[in-house]
């Protein structure tokens, strides 16, 4: 399957802060938020098909399922999530404003996250979506004083700004 990355999807550079000289720092896991608009509405709100994507799409990432709970609201919208021995797979739909809300996290190195939300954003014929890639569980072996993140919030930088070396970009959801 031809990734989905370039194509059409925007896929934010993973937002996370480097320190000069910081040493050992590592995330225990992926976290990967999909925003999924312009989708099948239909398709939305199926709680059986909702269950089915997103099954298949946690054994195409080579999950471990543990188990899968999901609900039909009244009068629309699904809610779910799929538990992996990894972590979770979630949604929420809103078939009236043709959006879902996914969330993929993946502990580890051997599953492949993106193969989820690639398969998930095609079954829910996604003619917009968008993924913002977070690392989770960040643990330092050296660590040293965090700057403040309402600086970068703020934009004030000055006298910093070599604490936020590697910094790519933040995005804020309202």
């Amino acid at each position: 399957m031809a990734s989905l990355v370039g194509a059409g999807v925007r896929h934010h550079q993973p937002f996370h802060l480097t320190w000069k000289g910081l040493k050992g720092l590592n995330a225990l896991g992926r976290h990967l938020l999909v925003e999924l608009k312009d989708c099948d509405a239909e398709i939305l709100n199926n709680v059986e098909i909702i269950r089915n994507t997103l099954v298949a799409a946690a054994r195409r990432a080579k999950a471990t399922i543990v188990e899968d709970r999901f609900h039909l609201f009244s009068p629309f919208g699904v809610s779910g999530v799929v538990v992996i021995a990894e972590s979770h797979l979630t949604i929420h739909t809103w078939p009236e404003h043709k959006y879902a809300a996914v969330d993929v996290f993946t502990c580890g190195t051997a599953l492949q996250p993106m193969v989820a939300v690639e398969y998930i954003i095609k079954q829910l014929k996604s003619k917009d979506p968008s993924i913002v890639e977070m690392k989770r569980g960040l643990s330092v072996t050296n660590p040293e004083p965090v700057p403040v993140l309402r600086d970068v919030l703020d934009g004030n930088l000055d006298g910093n700004k070599e604490c936020y070396d590697g910094v790519e970009e933040l995005h804020l959801v309202h």
